[in-house]
């Protein structure tokens, strides 16, 4: 069987029994970073047989590791934090396994995504999750499809593009309301709320540091912010 398993988003406690209890039965685990993966193992004291599956490795590592599961192995799927195949490595590998008639089983746990929409403190019954942006190609085409989106945006982002998505989100989609969920988990948690403008002044001449959850309201909820 083939186990996709949620893992810590930054705070190691975020690690169910579950979890670790699969980790350590299954007889393979393939990660996104092993370096990474191998700090959680040592934390937890797992032993299990750790290689690497990543966005170079996968096209590669897949006949294999199918190989494995048709052999009758116990496999787990991880990535360097959260929940497998969500803007993270996996979905080639579930599709592939699912062809092949092998079971695949999800085991639950921390998502940057459920985590920043729970303190965001708007309505979420409804969303748009974007996951990473295009950082060239296709950019501009997005930001021009997103202003007219009238659910919740939401888009990970990296600490040394938060300002340039900020500005491209105040030309594109105007003045909106954004809610900035950083280091989740961590010691330097922060959640910052504001108009695009007032975020601007207040973050671009300082230092950001950690992953980073951008909910944009939808332009229903800010129809007067395109003056």
């Amino acid at each position: 069987m083939l186990y996709i398993v949620s893992t810590p988003i930054g705070n190691l406690e975020d690690m169910t029994f579950r979890a670790v209890r699969m980790l350590k039965e299954v007889e393979y685990i393939f990660a996104e970073d092993t370096r990474v993966t191998r700090k959680l193992l040592q934390h937890y004291e797992i032993s299990t047989k750790l290689d690497r599956y990543d966005e170079f490795t996968k096209m590669k590592r897949i006949p294999d590791i199918i190989k494995l599961l048709e052999e009758g192995k116990n496999i787990a799927l991880v990535t360097d934090a959260g929940t497998p195949c969500i803007s993270d490595p996996g979905y080639e590998l579930v599709d592939a396994a699912l062809k092949a008639g092998i079971q695949v089983s999800p085991i639950p746990g921390a998502s940057a995504l459920t985590a920043a929409t729970s303190v965001a403190g708007i309505s979420l019954r409804r969303f748009c999750f974007e996951g990473f942006l295009p950082k060239k190609k296709g950019r501009q085409t997005l930001f021009k499809r997103l202003a007219e989106e009238e659910r919740p945006v939401i888009i990970y982002e990296s600490p040394f593009r938060l300002i340039k998505t900020l500005k491209d989100i105040e030309n594109y989609l105007g003045n909106r309301e954004v809610i900035i969920v950083r280091e989740i988990t961590k010691i330097y948690e922060e959640i910052l709320r504001g108009k695009t403008k007032e975020l601007l002044e207040k973050l671009e001449n300082k230092t950001i540091k950690g992953e980073i959850v951008l909910i944009i309201k939808g332009v229903n909820d800010d129809v007067d912010d395109r003056d």
